[in-house]
């Protein structure tokens, strides 16, 4: 473990030099949620009116920290690596080395997302209450039952592309696949809380990766529940434990294709 946690630490340090990049990146976020804030704006007739379960302040968060988890990801980066490693042989090295690839990547991916995260995590909570002037009131337990969810959220969310990337032992490119991924988390997960879309899906949507890496978080911090939180918590565990060893299925069968073929 101590191995893993020197990778994540340098990757954060690399990521710490380029900070002022980072930023730059983020006028997108800055731009979407002005977008969405003048969008809900004209939607809601009267700021306190309820629209599915939500007012106007509600769903300016609710996409508010959607959008943080989702912009924080560098999911296309992180597929596209592995993609690339895998055509162009360079996973080969790594399958003698002193730790497993699923892991390095894991952690190695959580040093770029944490740097990214605290930025636009920073930027979205500054924005919300300049426009809203109001955050949801939440205690120091809420804050930190929420954050754990992110952080579950985020390692779910990592090892699912990363699943993605390792496709690429069996197909000529996964990329395509992760754009599909991406595009359902960002329509479906992103834009509008389950509540939103029409009865007969919604249990589809809450049994699909959107309730733990985006949903659950967001409805968490815009009206946290005890119920909701533990139930959050478990669908989250429920599909760690799905993902990593996915994960790790892909990984050793690409592993004996490679071996199999002389690679």
């Amino acid at each position: 473990m101590r191995k893993y946690l020197y990778i994540y630490k340098s990757e954060v340090m690399t990521n710490l030099q380029y900070i002022v990049d980072i930023l730059v990146g983020f006028i997108s976020y800055c731009i979407i949620i002005f977008i969405f804030l003048n969008l809900w704006n004209y939607i809601y007739s009267d700021p306190s009116e309820l629209i599915n379960g939500y007012n106007m302040n509600q769903m300016i968060w609710y996409v508010t920290i959607t959008e943080i988890l989702w912009m924080s990801i560098s999911g296309r980066k992180l597929c596209r690596k592995i993609c690339n490693d895998v055509r162009s042989g360079n996973i080969a090295y790594n399958i003698n080395k002193p730790y497993n690839y699923v892991e390095y990547s894991l952690f190695n991916h959580l040093g770029v997302v944490t740097i990214r995260f605290v930025c636009v995590f920073v930027l979205g909570i500054a924005m919300g209450i300049i426009f809203l002037r109001s955050i949801p009131s939440l205690n120091v337990l809420q804050i930190a039952g929420f954050l754990l969810t992110c952080l579950l959220a985020t390692v779910i969310n990592i090892l699912l592309i990363v699943a993605i990337g390792l496709i690429s032992f069996f197909i000529e490119d996964a990329n395509p696949f992760y754009w599909l991924y991406s595009k359902l988390i960002l329509v479906v997960g992103t834009i509008f809380p389950v509540e939103f879309f029409p009865g007969v899906i919604q249990p589809i949507i809450k049994a699909s990766p959107i309730y733990v890496v985006s949903y659950g978080p967001a409805r968490l911090f815009v009206n946290f529940e005890t119920s909701q939180f533990i139930n959050v918590i478990v669908a989250q565990i429920i599909y760690l434990i799905i993902s990593f060893s996915i994960c790790h299925f892909i990984y050793s069968k690409g592993v004996k294709r490679l071996n199999v073929n002389g690679g």
